[in-house]
């Protein structure tokens, strides 16, 4: 039972040895204070979160009864049907990668694009746009397009935001853009249709892409110094054509496989990924690029890859338990509903507490924390949950750039030239997180952006 200031009453607390659970604002913050602080000693993020469930399993779900109800969770979280993507998606990602697909694409794109403002700035977002629709794999985006284009750009002069921010900013496309196994852990999580995740992040994802070269080209027109022409080889049409006809057009049936598929309502997002899979494949092989290495390097990387993802995963369920039989999540449902502000300056301030969680935690432990609590209050305030869930998948991009723990920071250091800092990596991912706080922007004010195309599926 409630109480009439939505705090859970004393009666409906579970005990522990006849004493009375904390009243649910104290608990939370015992909960998060005590994840907090495993991080801080250097945890592993999986295995403070299973940490902090055996406890909570002990103490509110009463001992051995408590421990089976937590493996049950446990395995029930892992074998969800609709992960079935995740592992299908980095799979797709690591064949390109390997196989050297990706690296002909940013070559013809380099060609095709001649001598337009920021070159090669430009080649990095829209290699981040094909990148996202071919494997949706962010950290594989970013160090495919850093390891290529960032020694290049920098030995042509190009200023160090220039080089670097672009290179980001592309490879974050792919959180967005489908196939993104990020959407679909996320809808997962929230209880949302995994396919009208991923549909809705096409719009907004073109549009921030939009925007980056918007930028690009606008401010190499104002400041050319930032990305210096230099000569190259004069081309006809029909040569900067051609690499383009024979190393990008036949990576569509990639794209076709997953997000055409799925447009068309012949596939299920699973069934898709499986599809994107075969074509992937296909692709490697019709390139001439499939051998035992490549597909050896492939499954590693993504048994790595899916098996760090679904630790983390594990926890989740059990954590949203946790905190929905401890009263937490009931009463910051009823806090948050009784406050006397609008629902859109709510709505702007959970939007700016992931945006600051992002500064200092990965994606996964950012959704694992905030959905059991976002969600309800979503559901309360009957926001439609494709909308909501695309500006978290959005601020999820964003925290991949933040200063100074972002993973993206990190993958851009680690291929970038020796000169680069990263002091040099911080300055150059702001342009573009202000970009991406523009599209959710967008979306608050504009809510078809998001939900349009998932409507007409």
């Amino acid at each position: 039972m409630e109480d009439t200031r939505g705090r859970v009453s004393c009666k409906n607390k579970p005990e522990v040895q006849g004493v009375k659970v904390l009243e649910w604002w104290l608990l939370l913050l015992v909960i998060f204070g005590c994840f907090i602080l495993l991080m801080l000693t250097g945890f592993p993020i999986a295995f403070a979160f299973l940490a902090i469930n055996i406890v909570g399993a002990f103490l509110l779900w009463g001992g051995q009864s408590g421990f089976r109800q937590l493996i049950l969770s446990i395995f029930e979280s892992v074998t969800f049907f609709a992960l079935l993507p995740v592992p299908l998606f980095i799979l797709m990602g690591e064949v390109l990668f390997h196989s050297g697909m990706g690296t002909r694409m940013l070559d013809s794109l380099d060609t095709f694009l001649g001598k337009m403002p920021g070159r090669l700035s430009l080649v990095a977002v829209a290699g981040g746009v094909l990148i996202a629709v071919l494997c949706g794999n962010t950290w594989a985006s970013t160090a495919m397009l850093g390891s290529m284009l960032a020694p290049e750009m920098r030995s042509r002069g190009y200023h160090k935001v220039m080089a670097l921010g672009p290179i980001m900013g592309g490879g974050a496309l792919a959180i967005i853009i489908p196939p993104s196994g990020m959407a679909v852990v996320l809808a997962t999580l929230a209880g949302v249709s995994v396919g009208g995740l991923l549909i809705a992040g096409l719009l907004p994802g073109l549009v921030m892409a939009a925007l980056f070269v918007i930028y690009i080209v606008g401010r190499c027109i104002i400041q050319p110094e930032v990305a210096p022409t230099y000569a190259i080889r004069q081309l006809t049409l029909s040569q900067r054509l051609m690499p383009i006809v024979k190393y990008v057009l036949p990576l569509g049936l990639i794209v076709f496989s997953v997000i055409g598929l799925m447009l068309l309502g012949l596939a299920t997002p699973s069934e898709s990924a499986a599809f994107g899979v075969l074509a992937t494949f296909v692709c490697a092989a019709f390139f001439k690029e499939l051998n035992w290495g490549v597909i050896k390097r492939s499954f590693t990387g993504t048994m790595r890859t899916t098996t760090m993802i679904l630790m983390i995963f594990c926890g989740s369920t059990a954590f949203s338990q946790v905190l929905s039989y401890s009263g937490a999540t009931k009463g910051m449902v009823n806090l948050a509903v009784h406050l006397p502000v609008p629902p859109i300056a709510l709505l702007v301030l959970m939007m700016l507490v992931v945006m600051f969680l992002g500064m200092f935690m990965d994606q996964l432990s950012i959704l694992m924390i905030t959905l059991p609590i976002f969600m309800p209050v979503c559901h309360a305030l009957k926001w439609d949950p494709l909308w909501f869930g695309l500006m978290l998948l959005i601020n999820m991009s964003i925290a991949n750039l933040s200063p100074p723990f972002g993973i993206e920071l990190f993958v851009m250091k680690g291929v970038s030239p020796p000169d680069i800092t990263m002091g040099d990596v911080y300055r150059a991912s702001v342009p573009f997180i202000i970009m991406e706080a523009m599209v959710i922007a967008l979306v608050i004010i504009m809510p078809p952006l998001a939900t349009w195309l998932p409507g007409v599926m």
